[in-house]
């Protein structure tokens, strides 16, 4: 049995996650707002005080981040950082953070999404932060010490979100957040590293 924290459990896909964990896992959840454990993910002193609280774990999964989706063309440099503070930096945080707190041989798994390879009207941001999470895993991947894996799960459009995301995503074929979840658990228990892990395209 390991001990995994998963950021973001209090959301539709972070609970997905957990439950599949809790299977045969030591599981302690975190969110943003609400849990017994709080964190801010674009803040570091946070991420250091989280992991002073709960001290060493097997493995850290993010299923956290905010994006902006709107225009391109009317789109503000402050809201495109939106995505670049938020799901890129703040689960980049936890990896450039929480190191130390992790044991040898133990995992991060960081979250992206479909947009990063089919993209979306007013999804410019999404694309971007996918893709560039994608580019950190595969170079953090070949430096991370002691034996430390990293992996990406992206996945489709959840089954869960169509009521508010439906309208970007016609045509696209929704997968549950349980199904979802089976990503997260290839990474925390395999061996690979370095990998994105599509679910559902």
């Amino acid at each position: 049995m390991k001990k995994i924290v998963v950021i973001g459990a209090t959301g539709t896909l972070g609970q997905a996650v957990a439950t599949a964990l809790k299977a045969r896992h030591e599981v302690i959840e975190v969110g943003a707002t609400r849990g017994a454990h709080r964190v801010d993910g674009t803040d570091p002193a946070s991420i250091e005080q989280l992991f002073r609280e709960i001290g060493k774990v097997d493995g850290i999964v993010t299923a956290t981040g905010k994006l902006h989706f709107g225009p391109l063309s009317n789109m503000t440099v402050e809201q495109f950082w939106i995505g670049l503070r938020d799901k890129l930096m703040g689960q980049i945080n936890f990896v450039l953070g929480a190191q130390r707190y992790v044991n040898d041989g133990g995992s991060f798994t960081l979250t992206s999404g479909i947009v990063g390879e089919e993209p979306i009207r007013e999804g410019a941001n999404a694309t971007t932060v996918n893709l560039a999470l994608a580019g950190f895993v595969r170079g953090a991947a070949i430096e991370l010490p002691r034996g430390l894996r990293i992996n990406l799960v992206s996945p489709t459009v959840l089954v869960e979100s169509m009521d508010a995301y439906a309208p970007y995503f016609r045509g696209f074929e929704p997968v549950t957040a349980q199904r979802a979840a089976q990503g997260y658990l290839r990474s925390v228990e395999g061996a690979e590293t370095g990998r994105v892990y599509r679910i559902g395209y």
